[in-house]
């Protein structure tokens, strides 16, 4: 059941914990090869070794790489495309929420931060990727959105959503450029338990739970189930498109008609 992957090449963005790391995981089981990238180099050795560990077949690389940093970016893609010949499947996973409050307020630094992580770093490492493997052989791309891209709550978090309402539009505008050799899609999860979204769930999970129609929040292993069907052979025929993976949070009524 390796979704045509096999033998394949996987770079992952933010893959030292969270989504990244279950998305790495999921990948390497399927019979990838994973590149595994995020800031601090420590950190990455130890997903590598426990990768490596649970998946022998699936070769590893782990590159420390600053996601906003085009250099960095550059020198990961290079890298990858060095150890295995060549970038099948990017995944466009890390981001950053530095700033949380009304857009009214907010500053320009975090502004720029916020939108260098989440929103340059896809226009970035697709370029690379593309330019050094899938321009020739074609390949995948998965971008992690949030459904806070198709919403306007919670309010404090609206640069963190505008950024990811960009990242949906990325996705379909890409598609288009890099069509028929090279597929993108992207992932809109909900309310995940990820060290990143700690602070909307930590100490209220329960109450989030119920405002869930599946009764609970999300796991890192539910999105990585999606990032394989979107990265294989499985959705051969899908482009440009944007895969909910929420619980069914934004089709819970939000009017009640007595």
């Amino acid at each position: 059941m390796s979704n045509g992957l096999a033998g394949r090449t996987a770079l992952i963005t933010g893959a030292s914990r969270g989504i990244g790391r279950a998305i790495a995981f999921a990948l390497a089981a399927s019979g990838c090869n994973v590149v595994l990238s995020s800031r601090r180099q420590d950190s990455l050795d130890v997903v590598a070794k426990e990768i490596t560990a649970a998946c022998p077949r699936s070769g590893v690389l782990a590159k420390a790489a600053h996601v906003g940093d085009p250099d960095q970016a550059r020198d990961c893609v290079a890298a990858a495309v060095a150890e295995f010949g060549r970038v099948d499947v990017l995944v466009n996973n890390a981001a950053t929420n530095p700033y949380l409050g009304p857009m009214v307020d907010l500053d320009l630094p975090r502004a720029h931060k916020t939108v260098e992580v989440n929103q340059m770093s896809v226009i970035v490492w697709t370029q690379l990727a593309w330019k050094a493997s899938m321009a020739e052989h074609g390949g995948t791309v998965v971008n992690i959105a949030s459904i806070c891209g198709m919403a306007t709550e919670p309010p404090e978090a609206g640069i963190y959503n505008t950024t990811k309402a960009a990242v949906i539009h990325l996705t379909r505008q890409f598609a288009v450029e890099l069509a028929p050799k090279t597929r993108v899609n992207a992932i809109a999860p909900g309310i995940v338990r990820t060290q990143l979204s700690r602070a909307m769930w930590e100490n209220r999970e329960q109450q989030l739970a119920a405002t869930v129609p599946l009764g609970r929040i999300g796991e890192p292993e539910d999105i990585a189930k999606a990032a394989v069907f979107l990265a294989g052979d499985d959705s051969s025929w899908m482009t440009g498109q944007t895969v909910v993976v929420d619980g069914g949070t934004l089709i819970r009524p939000t009017v009640h008609i007595a």
